[in-house]
């Protein structure tokens, strides 16, 4: 378990704002984790080439609050100030670490990310962006069974009888442990043994499948499924059919408003309930940018930012510096 004092999850414009602010004001130890390989992922991929980029909202513009700012620019030199900005300030980078939960402890944060890296944090932010799917089965999903079909860990455990969880990872694991205790549940994954889940949630599974709480499928790969009476009927490709009440599929990837409510993060339709700092309503754990705004520009990403990082200080003074 790696510490750090600060971390902050996601290196887009509001990421990278509240990480230069943070280092200004003599925060060290500040970890940002990006799931891809590149900052500003949002511009990098969607922005046209010479698209551009300026701070103005509704024909108003947005003057800065912090130490970021910029004017009417290409896609191309927005980029490139982000890249500088991020140099200059010699800003810790972990790329290819898509943050899959963050949990609040006694007074620190554990944050789980791919490829079995954790990281403990006395304060955390989320600057993810407002894009962002789970991953779907290649098969269709037929509208009859849509309201039995789900995407990720549910929030409280649903009283069915059978249930089928889908996936390798620590998602599905975790789905599958936390669904147990009411559920008869199944857990499917296409490989003939786990290798991407933690140790933690490894043993946890193993403790479950003893006791006969989750009946392991593995080496199962899912050609189809289809309505059958008030279930859904899973064909396998080796020839097995099964039914279940309902199906939970942990393929990777979710939507920023089930990431907020995977951490506890209570919400206002698609953004987060956040006093004017950006602090949630876990002490500690702040959310800025897009998230957490109306609707704004990048500059008004950049001003979340810096009063997010004026509002830890004041508040968690003492944990971060």
């Amino acid at each position: 378990m790696e510490k750090a004092k600060l971390l902050v999850v996601g290196a887009g414009p509001a990421g990278i704002a509240a990480s230069v602010e943070a280092e200004a004001a003599g925060i060290r130890n500040v970890i940002i984790l990006e799931k891809t390989d590149h900052i500003c992922d949002t511009s990098f991929r969607f922005y046209p080439k010479g698209k551009r980029v300026d701070p103005f909202f509704m024909k108003t513009r947005e003057e800065p609050l912090g130490i970021l700012s910029f004017d009417v620019e290409s896609r191309e030199e927005f980029l490139a100030r982000m890249n500088k900005a991020a140099a200059d300030h010699a800003l810790d980078i972990r790329f290819r670490h898509d943050v899959r939960r963050v949990i609040k402890k006694d007074d620190y944060f554990e944050v789980y990310a791919a490829n079995n890296n954790l990281f403990e944090a006395r304060v955390c932010i989320i600057a993810i962006g407002i894009f962002g799917a789970p991953a779907k089965p290649s098969y269709e999903i037929p509208r009859e069974v849509r309201d039995k079909v789900f995407f990720g860990m549910p929030l409280e455990t649903p009283k069915t009888r059978r249930a089928l969880v889908v996936g390798g990872g620590n998602t599905a694991v975790e789905t599958a442990c936390f669904l147990c205790g009411e559920n008869q549940v199944c857990l499917s994954y296409r490989r003939p043994q786990f290798f991407r889940p933690n140790p933690t949630n490894v043993c946890t599974l193993e403790g479950k499948c003893e006791t006969g709480l989750i009946d392991l499928l593995l080496n199962t790969d899912i050609e189809s499924i289809e309505p059958e009476g008030g279930q859904v009927k899973v064909n396998f490709k080796d020839g097995r059919r099964m039914s279940f009440d309902t199906i939970y599929y942990c393929l990777g990837g979710s939507t920023p408003q089930a990431f907020l409510r995977s951490a506890g993060i209570e919400s206002k339709g698609k953004r987060a309930s956040v006093s004017e700092d950006g602090e949630t309503n876990i002490k500690g754990l702040f959310v800025v940018g897009d998230l957490a705004a109306e609707k704004g520009t990048i500059m008004r990403a950049f001003n979340s930012a810096s009063l997010t990082v004026k509002g830890i200080l004041q508040k968690y003074g003492d944990k971060v510096k």
